[in-house]
């Protein structure tokens, strides 16, 4: 087994400190927008204070779990955390592919790619998802308001998604809409990763 060479080590943990610090600043400000202390924050979203102290600093690398309560509490869907860019930037139509955001859950190991521009003023944002054989993400933030509308469409692979206890078996082609406000889960049964697309719209400019 070939081991990544300390150049790829070094990369990698530049990559995870870059989006940690973007994740820390997108959290500081919509909690700053919102009036929210440390307190309110955790109590909102069942992150404890701590956890959004340090999350805050860019000095820990949050699951995708932890992510979605956050984001639950503060009113916003968890790709908006990845927005790549101050709220003050000025917002382009056209985001490179070398310049969407790529971030790794480090729990289940997949990897989600922010495909929409960054502050462009639309409903929707799409993420680009890979799902390793056998991971299992559960997010158990159901009731959130504003609630989203969402659509996975799975480019290759297989995917299960269960929604509010409702088990989605999809093969490659299938694609599925559902309301985010009910526990969801997805996980992949096969021995191959899952490569699919997610659509996200915000339903208070639906």
């Amino acid at each position: 087994m070939l081991e990544p060479s300390p150049s790829a080590a070094a990369d990698d943990t530049s990559a995870d400190t870059g989006i940690n610090e973007r994740i820390a600043q997108r959290v500081r400000e919509l909690r700053a927008a919102r009036a929210f202390t440390l307190e309110a924050l955790a109590t909102r979203s069942g992150v404890s204070r701590s956890m959004i102290s340090m999350i805050e600093r860019g000095s820990a690398s949050p699951t995708a779990v932890v992510l979605e309560k956050l984001a639950a509490g503060l009113g916003v869907s968890m790709a908006s955390l990845f927005g790549g860019a101050s709220e003050s930037a000025p917002a382009e139509p056209l985001a490179r592919r070398d310049a969407q955001v790529q971030w790794r859950d480090p729990q289940s190991g997949y990897t989600r790619r922010s495909l929409s521009p960054p502050n462009w003023p639309s409903p929707i944002q799409l993420v680009e998802v890979d799902f390793p054989p056998g991971a299992r993400v559960a997010y158990e933030a159901g009731s959130r308001e504003p609630f989203y509308h969402q659509q996975v469409w799975v480019i290759e692979g297989r995917l299960n998604v269960e929604l509010g206890g409702q088990l989605h078996a999809l093969e490659t082609g299938d694609c599925l809409a559902m309301r985010r406000d009910q526990p969801l889960i997805f996980s992949n049964p096969a021995s191959q990763p899952a490569h699919y697309i997610v659509a996200i719209c915000d339903a208070r400019s639906s």
